[in-house]
């Protein structure tokens, strides 16, 4: 009789958990959803997702399921429904419909890092606008312009003097420190200096818990670049207290037009303003230094770019009226080799992963639902690019484009039917 009984409940069980399993692997949706796989009920397809590459090649995550399904398809990550496109007509249809079917969201590892809440993670659109407003202000084309040119080039020849006198060092991490101290100028002025030698490590492969498993225990990397956040949020945490008990001592940078605006804007809470500089500054630690790394390990394997890129910084040289003046503007809008060089770097670092939004309205992907826009699989993409992971920075003589990467404002290439759009993170 209890043989009958157990043998019941454990039938039961187990048809339970298959209807749970068959649940999660098919979700229901009101229209068609992409094909795919739910992966593991709870973890989904995490743990493939999060294996890193080591090639400059379309990560193996991605490449394998657009081969089997196609550009367009579904998974789990981190327990999330997401829907992953490197299709160029969604990801432009995407970008058009930001703020009325879908909006700004963040990986959850990103919003714990950054100390955001993970449950209301996604950005409201005034709040992004005013903030890449903000950041164009105080490091975009017309600031680079006036004083970021001057001020960068003074930094590059002090740093390649002190460089020099090295044995030996590693390119990555002194770019790295260069471009953090020329961001925290313009974002602290000189009171970053006041944060000790250190402050800057302290940003140190913070980016590496990013794409890692958001598991905040000992030993893990997530946890480690967490004590790293909380004590850089720290210092600048208190560096904003010093600000607005002493304001009148107006230094002009970013802080304190945050500080100032404050008084306006609701949003700017003390908590917001800390996150925003942390951010800023984490944006600098990686993004361009990763960017110039690749270009000189490009140009090192690849003589004759190098070769003509000397060349023609040669030619500017030469046609200086004073050889000992700082590099113009109008000096840099010529060097047109070296803008080809950049558009090649940049369609080959894949600076920018991937692009979160979330949908707010069922469309072909449930409301609610993460959408990865993948866009670097079209700059790798063979039949857009001929040999695309190799560099070849003639090949932008026949691409004729507006790509360009202003500082922390990145545009990124969708080709819609073989027409250039350039579209705004």
């Amino acid at each position: 009789m209890y043989g009958s009984v157990w043998l019941g409940v454990v039938t039961l069980f187990i048809a339970g958990i298959t209807h749970w399993v068959y649940k999660w692997r098919n979700p229901k949706c009101n229209g068609k959803l992409p094909p795919g796989s739910m992966g593991l009920p709870l973890i989904g397809e995490t743990i493939q997702f999060f294996i890193p590459s080591k090639s400059l090649d379309v990560p193996n995550f991605i490449k394998k399921r657009m081969k089997k399904y196609g550009p367009l398809f579904c998974t789990n990550l981190v327990g999330r429904p997401v829907v992953v496109s490197s299709d160029p007509d969604f990801n432009y249809y995407i970008f058009q419909q930001e703020g009325k079917l879908v909006e700004l969201w963040y990986l959850d590892s990103f919003a714990k890092l950054v100390g955001l809440d993970p449950s209301s993670n996604a950005a409201t659109g005034y709040v992004h606008k005013y903030a890449r407003n903000l950041i164009l202000a105080y490091l975009g084309t017309e600031v680079l312009k006036d004083k970021l040119l001057y001020r960068a080039e003074g930094l590059i020849r002090t740093r390649l003097h002190d460089w020099s006198k090295l044995p030996a060092f590693e390119i990555k991490a002194c770019l790295s420190s260069m471009v953090f101290d020329l961001t925290a100028m313009e974002v602290l002025s000189d009171d970053f200096k006041k944060m000790g030698a250190h402050f800057s490590e302290k940003f140190a492969n913070i980016l590496q818990a990013l794409f890692s498993f958001p598991l905040n225990i000992p030993g893990t990397t997530f946890r480690e670049c967490l004590k790293n956040q909380k004590e850089a949020k720290r210092l600048i945490r208190d560096l904003l207290k010093e600000r607005k008990v002493s304001f009148e001592s107006c230094k002009g940078d970013l802080l304190d037009k945050l500080v100032d605006d404050a008084k306006i804007e609701k949003f700017l809470s003390d908590e917001y303003i800390v996150i925003f500089v942390f951010v800023i500054l984490l944006a600098s630690f990686e993004t361009i230094p990763l960017a110039t790394t690749l270009a000189l390990k490009c140009l090192t394997e690849h003589p004759l770019a190098m070769q003509e890129l000397i060349e023609e910084h040669e030619a500017i040289l030469k046609n200086k009226e004073n050889p000992n003046s700082g590099i113009s503007w109008k000096e840099y809008k010529s060097m047109t080799f070296t803008h080809q060089v950049i558009n090649e770097t940049l369609r080959l670092a894949n600076i920018v992963p991937g692009i979160l939004r979330r949908a707010i309205k069922d469309i072909q992907v449930n409301a609610g639902w993460i959408i990865l826009l993948y866009p670097a699989a079209l700059q790798l993409d063979p039949n857009t690019f001929t040999d695309p992971l190799t560099f070849n920075p003639w090949r932008w003589k026949v691409f004729i484009t507006i790509f360009l990467m202003q500082k922390y404002h990145i545009f990124i290439l969708i080709f819609k039917n073989k027409k250039v759009v350039v579209s705004s993170i």
